[in-house]
């Protein structure tokens, strides 16, 4: 009986440090994310929202025709757009606000390296807490991390599109006809910064739905680094 149980003893420990041997080789959890990794990871789904959205805005319509990033007319504007149609020249109010989308559709096209350069650039100063954050976190902290940056380069991006596209020529015809309609108040509005900070809210609101993708569908994981730093927050 003795033999036995110093058999079955001497059994046991083997198998135990045959166990600890495949534990040691399985993937490490949580505790072996640190915050470098979580950060990576964030930036990681970042990129695929630049990738996987952003570039869709790029595209003829991809503004005009997405209810959730399209640019309608600044409030300033909204009587001229009226005022036109009511006098039948509804075909130059469509056409100059399809000219404002065409002008961020290609702006967002010229301008996208910068995203991804800004996005390499951030530094996460407490990655978990953003990844147990809210759907959008991380383009939260993107956009309030490089908002002011991305505006300054994007703005004469937005300027050069407009001559690009025609839009400054289309405008200033629609304005003229509009102003020198009797008993109108004159307008002139900043069109470029109206545009470009459309188009920025655009391409946050776009990257934001890459994020909640990501975050909500393991399916939308497609990298191991996303898998292992997302699963944390699931």
């Amino acid at each position: 009986m003795k033999k036995l149980v110093i058999l079955f003893l001497a059994l046991s420990l083997n198998s135990c440090h045959e166990l600890q041997q495949v534990v040691n080789q399985l993937p490490q959890g949580s505790v072996a994310l640190g915050n470098d990794q979580i950060a990576a990871g964030l930036r990681e789904a970042l990129d695929k929202g630049i990738e996987t959205q952003v570039s869709k805005l790029t595209q003829e319509d991809g503004f005009l025709k997405n209810e959730a990033v399209k640019i309608l007319l600044p409030e300033e504007l909204q009587k001229v757009d009226k005022t036109l149609r009511d006098i039948g020249l509804g075909s130059l109010a469509d056409e100059g606000l399809k000219v404002l989308n065409r002008a961020a559709e290609d702006a967002v096209g010229e301008a996208t390296p910068i995203f991804v350069d800004a996005v390499k650039g951030i530094t996460f100063s407490d990655a978990k807490n953003i990844l147990l954050g809210s759907d959008n976190a991380a383009t939260q902290y993107l956009t309030s991390a490089t908002q002011t940056q991305l505006y300054a380069k994007f703005n004469p991006v937005i300027k050069n599109s407009f001559s690009k596209v025609g839009a400054d020529k289309i405008w200033s015809n629609l304005i003229t006809k509009y102003n020198n309609i009797p008993l109108t108040k004159k307008v002139n509005p900043d069109l470029t910064d109206y545009v470009t900070q459309e188009a920025l809210n655009g391409v946050f609101t776009m990257i934001a739905v890459e994020e909640k993708e990501i975050r909500n569908d393991a399916s939308s994981r497609t990298t191991d680094l996303l898998r292992r730093v997302f699963s944390l927050q699931d």
